[in-house]
């Protein structure tokens, strides 16, 4: 499990596992919970590149978000590959 420290959110840490491009888990550490569990199960079992494609660029509060942070750690986990 890798886990990515956030910038600029309400989660503080984003924990992720990846296998064969596929995200396999997620869990947001802080943040809304009803939004970051909704997130974590609708992103499980997506290609990373999906799931990159659908929240990068979001915005909630300055110029990111949790989803945004999210699309972040994944592209930080596909250049670690």
């Amino acid at each position: 499990m890798q886990i990515y420290k956030t910038k600029g959110t309400c989660a503080k840490e984003i924990w992720l596992e990846v296998e064969n491009q596929i995200v396999k888990n997620v869990k947001f550490v802080g943040g809304c919970v009803g939004n970051t569990n909704a997130i974590e199960k609708l992103v499980e079992g997506m290609p990373i590149s999906d799931v990159i494609a659908r929240l990068k660029g979001i915005v909630c509060r300055g110029n990111t978000s949790c989803p945004d942070q999210l699309a972040k750690a994944l592209e930080e986990e596909i250049k670690k590959q």
